[in-house]
């Protein structure tokens, strides 16, 4: 087969789609946890006890275990929702195409319920928006990251993806800069209403410029659904599939909870304001960008594996230390930096890997595994992350060493997965 050159601007309009998707997520998972918990007397006495500032932050007081719990609901439907959405985008083909049907269903209404969210009066009518947003985002995400498949070959994918993560690391970057100076100078409703302009914006883009294939091989029209696919990997004598979906439940479980309670940690541990501790996190996301492509590159020209583990190795070692060393602003800086790094070694590997150990016939139902598998790890990760720090005294600081574990884990599982497809030279 000839060489072909790299595309390198389509590769940047389809991560317009993926940048959309990440500018909800930060805002989402920044101040939702903040406005849950806000108002909780036990954190307001270990600030005190500390010195340190009490935030200014109306919220319902809820314990870590239940606003973190509460965290997961988006999680939840998409461990049903998207698997079952990626298989029927293979299957879908109007005048819209295959998958911007679902983006033109699912965008409006998770817009919806997110611009609502930071005026809900109630722990009641909150929850509502929450599960507004979380279904509309699981109409729509899993088929526009299903595109990675559809337009690149698979020695593309690991370069493409890092393009697209770079992408969405700029939406990410939007939301955790952006909405921290918005929320410092606006109050709570301000990023909320940015980040829904900003991703409108994104998907129409995405919407009016990515041209889909009018014609997948016809056996990608087959109706075997998830369970096929699932029964696939456990039937084929060669385990490396199972054993990459079982890695990305434990990496994910591991960052999830940490990102999750990040702003908690910096809020009620280390005493920040809450638009600050945005923009301390938008640090991960300022690493994860710059390493992001070069992260791809690795894992085209060495293996998506051994690079994905080389991260792994630097991610125990560092949430270890970072349970110990993080005592203030600085020392919790240089931490996130250097998980950004690490991070965009995993993460941007992760999908093409699947794919790896997956079907080429049924790409829309083998990225939904992926986010089966992830999205489990994203109702797990906070979940019992929250009921550690509600064992322990409330203190956030617990989830650094959790962190470590489930990477560790996910090291071990990741020496199960033999070598997939060869990549070729970068």
């Amino acid at each position: 087969m000839t060489a072909q050159k790299f595309p390198w601007a389509r590769t940047f309009l389809l991560g317009f789609g993926f940048l959309g998707i990440s500018i909800i997520w930060p805002i989402f998972n920044q101040y939702i946890p903040l406005f849950l918990q806000a108002g909780n007397p036990e954190f307001e006495r270990q600030l005190l006890a500390e010195g340190r500032a009490l935030p200014n932050i109306a919220g319902f007081g809820l314990a870590p275990s239940l606003a973190l719990f509460i965290m997961t609901w988006d999680n939840l439907i998409n461990m049903f929702v998207q698997p079952w959405v990626g298989a029927k985008s293979d299957r879908t083909w109007n005048r819209f195409g295959r998958r911007k049907p679902w983006i033109l269903l699912g965008a409006p209404i998770a817009l919806l319920g997110f611009v609502f969210i930071p005026v809900a009066q109630s722990v009641l009518a909150i929850a509502v928006f929450i599960l507004i947003t979380n279904i509309g985002m699981a109409l729509f995400r899993s088929p526009t990251i299903a595109w990675l498949g559809d337009l690149f070959e698979p020695n593309d994918r690991s370069k493409a993806n890092g393009v697209i993560n770079l992408m969405g690391g700029v939406g990410g970057l939007l939301a955790y800069f952006g909405g921290g100076i918005l929320f410092n100078a606006f109050g709570r409703q301000a990023p909320f209403l940015a980040g829904a302009v900003a991703m409108f914006v994104a998907l129409t883009v995405a919407i009016l410029f990515v041209k889909e294939p009018s014609k997948i091989e016809a056996e990608s029209r087959e109706d075997g659904g998830v369970l096929r696919n699932i029964r696939c990997l456990f039937e084929n004598p060669d385990k490396s599939g199972l054993f990459v979906l079982l890695g990305i439940l434990l990496w994910f479980m591991a960052f999830n909870a940490l990102e999750t309670g990040l702003s908690s940690f910096a809020v009620f541990s280390l005493g920040m304001k809450a638009g600050t501790a945005s923009i301390y996190a938008g640090l991960v996301t300022v690493s994860f960008i710059l390493f992001s492509v070069p992260a791809g590159l690795m894992g085209t020209r060495y293996g998506r594996g051994p690079v994905i583990r080389i991260g792994l190795i630097g991610l125990t070692i560092l949430t270890l230390a970072g349970f110990f060393i993080i005592q203030n602003p600085t020392t919790f800086a240089v931490v996130l930096v250097l998980a950004g790094f690490l991070w965009a070694m995993v993460n941007v590997n992760s999908l093409p890997l699947v794919y790896d150990h997956g079907d080429e016939k049924r790409i829309g139902a083998f990225t939904g595994l992926y986010y089966f598998s992830s999205q489990l790890a994203a109702v797990l990760g906070p979940t019992l992350g929250g009921i550690l720090v509600d064992v322990l005294g409330d203190q956030y600081r617990w989830l650094w060493l959790f962190s470590f574990v489930f990477m560790a884990l996910a090291f071990v599982t990741m020496l199960k997965v033999k070598g997939g497809p060869k990549q070729a030279s970068a």
